[in-house]
């Protein structure tokens, strides 16, 4: 990974970007895939799309989504105290006693989020002290409501406060899920820069994928593409108390993770995924997909219209949808490495359908 790609790095993952929210984001992705691209646009969803040899007929994309988890100001209260809703998959125990970002029109608002001190709890108290998030207030520093208001205003949103730290050779942000995935598409778009390709490629930096997979299924909607890899982080099974016979097994530094499954995952594309990496020389893992639902945005690329060939392609992450989110920097650059030699290995013509129909002479079994 080269200084251009490390700054657009740092700077996407210290950047807000919550569902609904996400335009300070992909302004940085865009700034940065202007200089690969043939084109760039928004659609009125809030995706970014960046393509090249877009009028071929065969057509991939490749995308990543940009949203995080958040949350919304709901209420405030007479003290000048702000209540908020999730915005996304928040794990609530996780808030207690942190430092937040309130993202206004005027900038920035910084807050805490209050708790009572385990000293004043009592013994039931403690033990349930895993509050709801409706129960947890912010504190700007306001001494009653009418100074909240001229700082924040109801629907704004808040991140937390957490930067981002590299510690020997891997990164620790928040929002890795799923910013690191439009890093690697993006930075895949970087390496096949000089590439002639035999088909259209469109990268898409998508929106609203932790409220429902939305900007991923409006965006494949327009593209219609023949072949759909979204890259998205998977659970890193490497650290005390992760149980593999859940999730299968994943280790940081181990390589970019494929699937295996029905949800989401075409055996042609797997195949020329697998055929991608050992040509690129590179190690991957395996975590078969087996009853997770709609997990990612391959799930909304694979029953687009009349369906697309997809495959995911996951980067080992621990303590997923918490502000310390870790990942290893070689995985990433693999991941990026291994998706331009895939769409630099096709053709055109390839066959994705999963199998023939059988002969009229043939007999059924059983």
């Amino acid at each position: 990974m080269d200084a251009k790609s490390k700054r657009f790095l740092h700077d996407l993952l210290a950047t807000s970007t919550p569902s609904g929210y996400e335009e300070p984001g992909q302004a940085v992705v865009a700034k940065f895939l202007g200089d690969f691209a043939d084109d760039t646009r928004v659609d009125v969803h809030g995706n970014l799309h960046a393509s090249r040899n877009a009028n071929a007929p065969f057509r991939v994309m490749l995308c990543g989504h940009v949203d995080e988890i958040g949350l919304m100001i709901m209420h405030i209260d007479a003290k000048g105290f702000l209540y908020v809703a999730p915005v996304g998959g928040v794990h609530a125990p996780g808030l207690q006693c942190e430092r937040v970002l309130v993202h206004t029109a005027n900038g920035p608002v910084p807050g805490v989020i209050g708790a009572k001190p385990i000293h004043m709890m009592d013994a039931k108290e403690r033990e349930n002290s895993q509050s709801k998030i409706h129960e947890y207030w912010v504190d700007i520093g306001a001494k009653n409501k009418r100074e909240a208001e001229k700082r924040v205003a109801l629907g704004d949103v808040a991140t937390i406060a957490a930067p981002v730290t590299e510690m020997g050779g891997r990164l620790v942000a928040r929002g890795m899920d799923d910013r690191i995935g439009v890093f690697v598409v993006a930075e895949a778009m970087k390496l096949l820069a000089k590439t002639d390709l035999a088909v259209a490629l469109h990268v898409v930096s998508t929106v609203q994928e932790e409220i429902g997979l939305r900007g991923a299924r409006t965006s494949a909607f327009g593209i219609d593409p023949h072949i759909g890899i979204a890259v998205d982080v998977s659970f890193a099974t490497d650290v005390p108390g992760a149980n593999p016979k859940l999730v299968g097994e994943a280790k940081l530094g181990g390589g970019p993770i494929l699937h295996r499954g029905a949800y989401s995952h075409n055996p042609a594309v797997h195949r020329l995924l697998q055929k991608a990496a050992k040509d690129a020389k590179i190690k991957t893992q395996m975590q078969p997909v087996a009853n997770l639902g709609a997990g990612t945005d391959g799930n909304a690329l694979q029953i687009n219209r009349a369906g697309v060939a997809v495959g995911v392609v996951s980067i080992p992450n621990r303590y997923m949808h918490s502000p310390v989110e870790m990942v290893d920097l070689a995985d990433v650059d693999n991941a990026a490495k291994l998706l331009a030699r895939f769409v630099a290995n096709l053709k055109g013509n390839e066959k994705l359908a999963p199998g023939v129909l059988p002969s009229a002479k043939a007999k059924p079994e059983g």
